[in-house]
């Protein structure tokens, strides 16, 4: 914490999206659902859009998928990589390579570690890139296969919504709902992963980061990429469109970048919406925002701080 006078933190606190307030204003409500930036515009909506472009031009056919065989499993496995680089890779591209904003809105001032022997190859992008790429994207794309071929397996389950025009107003809803049931799961999980035992054999991994970059978001122990993509398991028991899981998976596997950049948007000449200060000040320090903006569950337990006080008093004792 040697530079935590030196970082940059927005000038006004860390507030909660007015979904849960009590009471409710229904215009706030509006305007944070509709509004940009807001729940669905932009990153909502590209996230459904490259979810229906995958779903209909780079999934195989459920029929096609009753055994396991690379034919199907490793296009899958490839679109997932592209995705990951496209994603994780972009915004380091555009932050950390090209540096479009400089160090403007950036929490930490210093980059990404170099020469540093807590990271494997010494380096912190490599090492981060190697637990996305070697074990999330096999993983998230073991969840989509399992899916798949147990779809396949099961035509008649009453999981399975084969057409949106079944029951389009729930499907409809039930897609809005998705990344609100994702920080309601991730909570959770994260919760968790920080009993001690745990977090000293799976969650430290991740918490090696306290100055996180795009890439740090998917590095992870593998149990905890286990973990963290059982998000997609609910669809097992809420009826869904694949349109549904795939959603949810990529929304789970393509998110973290945004959220692990370091910079607080909007971005690039404030036209692009982006990061979260909410998630940084839990890896500065440690015990504090294990969930998102969302779901007030921080509130409620006592462990939200909207970053208007530093120090040791949002100091975690075994974060370092």
């Amino acid at each position: 914490f040697d530079n935590m006078a030196a970082e940059w933190r927005p000038p006004y606190p860390i507030q909660y999206a007015p979904l849960f307030k009590i009471p409710p204003n229904l215009v706030h409500i509006a305007k944070w659902m509709f509004g940009y930036p807001g729940y669905l515009w932009p990153w909502n909506v590209v996230y459904v859009l490259i979810t229906v472009y995958t779903f209909y031009y780079t999934t195989p056919a459920i029929s096609d998928c009753k055994e396991i065989s690379l034919n199907w499993v490793l296009p899958i496995f490839l679109r997932n990589q592209v995705l990951i680089w496209i994603f994780a890779g972009g915004w380091h591209a555009l932050l950390y390579i090209f540096k479009l904003q400089g160090e403007e809105k950036k929490y930490d001032p210093k980059w990404q570690a170099t020469n540093n022997p807590k990271f494997m190859f010494n380096d912190q992008v490599y090492d981060n890139v190697f637990w996305s790429c070697v074990s999330g994207v096999p993983i998230w794309t073991g969840y989509e296969v399992f899916m798949l071929n147990y779809w396949a397996n099961n035509p008649n389950s009453g999981y399975l919504i084969t057409s949106w025009s079944e029951n389009p107003v729930y499907c409809a809803a039930w897609l809005l709902l998705i990344p609100i049931w994702r920080e309601f799961h991730f909570y959770w999980i994260h919760r968790m992963i920080h009993i001690k035992p745990l977090y000293k054999t799976i969650h430290y991994l991740h918490h090696k980061n306290f100055n996180p970059g795009p890439w740090s978001g998917l590095a992870m122990h593998p149990v905890e990429h286990l973990l963290y993509f059982s998000v997609v398991l609910i669809h097992f028991v809420v009826p869904s469109h694949p349109i549904h899981f795939f959603f949810n998976s990529q929304h789970t596997a393509l998110t973290p970048a945004g959220g692990h950049h370091g910079f607080e948007g909007p971005i690039l000449n404030d036209n692009l919406p982006t990061g979260s200060y909410f998630h940084y000040l839990h890896h500065r320090y440690f015990e504090c925002n294990y969930g998102e903006a969302t779901i007030p569950l921080d509130k409620l337990f006592g462990t939200f701080r909207d970053g208007q006080k530093v120090g040791s008093e949002l100091q975690g004792k075994e974060h370092s």
